[in-house]
């Protein structure tokens, strides 16, 4: 993939999940709000002989569609580990750090809202997340006035993000264990991996034993998106094939990449932006658990990444990104305060309530964007302040 092929998809990806946010929201305070609740709630079922899985088409979307969205993020940590970006010590810390902080600041901060209130403490990872995909189309967007080593910089901050929140999930949110499925399922990863140990290079055998393993994770009470980070992290990253070597990883990644950025992440912002509008909906966000996140979102996300950054440089262990000024990773810093997505997501599983899942959405909305006007007028000054630093290019990831 050429480099403007992939600024143009970037932003092509993020318009349209903004034009999915935007026609939900449109559609749930209109006339057509019942037609947009009733494909919430419409009924889907999958049956072979006495097994059944029966769910509204929402959760279809947030626990199916969404696996492959963590597909996706498992290929490209992995593919960045071995080969990329974070292959060495130096090109580690930096990110590391400023994804430590990044999460850590924003929990502190909802925390403090809301500690004594167990049922409002569920949410305190919400406002720990960053969405890549928004975030990295207002860099896009803002041309030369951003040096491409902050898209590398925001790139790999949003791959520890999006690991830290795939832990997360699987430690703090999942629900009564199933023995029986979880036995199922680790034996899905164990042919998971004696699908990389005897080097299978076709998709369609992963995809195959990652169907059956998500079943296994999805009845087994741990969230079933997660079963996409296995299958992921399965798929060999070179391979022998006509005695020639190829990467079956790099292969399924440039196959997924557009049907997530432009499928899966439009279709999720759709069903989950639906925000009723309405007296109690707006009061609510002054509620503990709705400044928590928004706060968490603006303020936590930019203190916790900038402060942990500058500690990391400050004390030798790491750098700044190359071409790349204070006030420009300030302006990262702000920019990964856009955590719909995830954040959404794990709302989702924080919250059974509707009305207080109501309430962390439009939350979600507003700290998001907060944080994308404040990030982006911060870069945009600070391409002024430093012209000389904007024309610096590095290949984008695919």
């Amino acid at each position: 993939m050429g480099i403007k092929y992939l600024s143009r998809s970037q932003k092509v990806a993020g318009l349209t999940t903004l034009a999915a946010m935007l026609l939900a929201f449109v559609l749930a305070n209109s006339p057509a709000q019942d037609w947009y609740q009733m494909i919430h709630h419409l009924p889907v079922n999958a049956q072979v002989g006495t097994f059944a899985i029966d769910k509204p088409l929402i959760l279809w979307i947030n626990d199916g569609l969404m696996t492959f969205f963590f597909l996706l993020i498992a290929l490209e940590l992995k593919r960045e580990v071995l080969e990329g970006r974070l292959s060495t010590y130096k090109s580690i810390a930096t990110p590391v750090f400023a994804a430590l902080g990044g999460m850590a600041a924003p929990a502190l901060i909802y925390t403090a809202f809301n500690l004594g209130d167990p049922m409002a403490m569920r949410g305190w990872a919400i406002p720990t997340a960053t969405d890549t995909v928004l975030a990295l189309t207002v860099l896009v967007l803002l041309g030369a006035r951003a040096p491409s080593s902050l898209k590398v910089f925001l790139i790999a901050l949003a791959i520890f993000d999006d690991l830290g929140a795939i832990l997360i999930i699987a430690l703090f949110y999942t629900e009564q264990l199933a023995t029986p499925s979880l036995v199922m399922a680790a034996f899905g990863i164990a042919a998971l991996i004696g699908l990389n140990v005897f080097s299978v290079t076709r998709n369609a055998a992963y995809a195959i034993v990652g169907l059956l393993l998500w079943v296994a994770v999805l009845k087994s009470g741990v969230h079933a998106t997660l079963a996409g980070v296995a299958i992921g992290l399965a798929i060999p990253m070179k391979a022998r094939k006509n005695g020639k070597f190829f990467s079956p990883l790099r292969e399924a990644e440039h196959q997924l990449y557009p049907w997530v950025a432009l499928g899966v992440v439009p279709a999720f912002a759709f069903f989950n932006s639906g925000i009723v509008l309405s007296a109690s909906t707006v009061t609510a966000l002054v509620s503990p658990a709705s400044l928590g996140i928004v706060l968490g979102l603006f303020v936590g996300k930019q203190l916790g990444i900038f402060g942990a950054v500058w500690l990391a440089v400050r004390s030798g262990v790491a750098k700044l990104p190359d071409g790349a000024g204070w006030w420009q990773v300030y302006g990262v810093a702000l920019l990964a305060g856009i955590g719909f997505t995830m954040s959404l997501f794990i709302a989702g599983l924080a919250f059974a309530d509707p009305d207080v899942f109501r309430s962390a959405r439009l939350s979600v909305v507003v700290g998001s964007l907060l944080s994308a006007v404040g990030g982006a007028a911060v870069l945009w000054l600070a391409g002024h302040r430093q012209p000389g630093t904007a024309g610096k290019r590095v290949e984008p990831i695919p």
